[in-house]
């Protein structure tokens, strides 16, 4: 004869969200986005404006279209340093986000899946060193290249821009997520460690490495203050530099030109984004065998 349990249960009723809660957030939401879009739409609105006329008129709309004419004079200001200067942050940017991205994985893979002596304390180095800021590493940067006679040498920017705590952490979380039978079904079928983690643990953290890259990406293309300290040269400047440069000139360089290389040196920031979403839709076992 079965017996009915009269102990209550312990699922709790699943509470709805209430129209008031969802406007709430919708609201938050829409808020935010105006915020942090609003200083792009300005910049976009003043940069098509005829030639020195950003700084008038509304700031939120349309008035006039002379993109194309500001585009010329920003290409005949100082024989067109700026194009150089957008291809010395997309040289910095891409060699730095690549190498970055690649040494993180292998450091993030060999932390989750190899046991040797010390791992517990490597990693938790590595989580010291993301609370750290990295501005703080400048003069320290700064200091050391210039003991070694790196002053205006590019690679004074790309050695520090290739070490990522940050893509370190990431690459070990998803790192741990890839199936160790698939590790040792490659050791059987008699692959070596590194084709491994190349031709399997890879494409199955494809999601993390993208996100590296660009964070890595972004990072660099921002970075400022140590390219400002290290590199002289203006030829060698990445746009960063050199827009901040021409801002402080205002008798030799119109402020019109630098709202304009602004507007242009956000364009690979935007394209990478956009070219590299899909991937972050991945799912985490792509590549795996089957």
């Amino acid at each position: 004869m079965s017996t009915i349990s009269t102990r209550p249960s312990r699922l709790r009723p699943r509470r709805e969200t209430t129209p008031l809660s969802r406007t709430a957030v919708m609201l938050l939401l829409a808020l935010s986005t105006l915020y942090f879009l609003f200083p792009l739409w300005w910049l976009l609105v003043a940069a098509t404006k005829p030639f020195g006329g950003q700084f008038s008129g509304s700031g939120v709309w349309f008035d006039g279209f002379g993109l194309f004419d500001n585009l010329a004079r920003l290409s005949a200001q100082d024989d067109g340093i700026f194009w150089r200067w957008m291809l010395n942050s997309v040289a910095y940017c891409g060699i730095g986000a690549l190498v970055g991205t690649a040494l993180s994985a292998l450091a993030g893979y060999t932390i989750a899946k190899y046991e040797f002596r010390g791992r517990g304390v490597l990693f938790g180095a590595v989580l010291a060193a993301v609370l750290v800021p990295k501005v703080l590493f400048t003069l320290p940067l700064y200091l050391m290249f210039s003991g070694i006679h790196l002053i205006d040498n590019p690679l004074a920017v790309l050695l520090p821009s290739i070490v990522s705590p940050f893509g370190v952490y990431l690459s070990r979380v998803f790192a741990a997520q890839v199936p160790d039978e698939v590790i040792e079904a490659g050791r059987l079928d008699g692959a070596g460690e590194f084709r491994i983690f190349r031709t399997l643990a890879t494409r199955m953290m494809l999601p993390a490495l993208v996100t590296i890259f660009l964070f890595q990406f972004v990072e660099i293309w921002n970075n400022y203050l140590l390219p400002a300290m290290v590199l002289g040269d203006d030829r060698l400047q990445p746009v960063t530099v050199g827009l901040v440069g021409w801002n402080a000139s205002h008798v030799a360089v119109p402020p019109a030109l630098v709202v304009i290389g602004s507007l242009v040196s956000i364009a690979p920031l935007v394209i990478a984004f956009l070219a590299l979403q899909r991937f972050w839709r991945a799912g985490m076992t792509a590549g795996a065998v089957k």
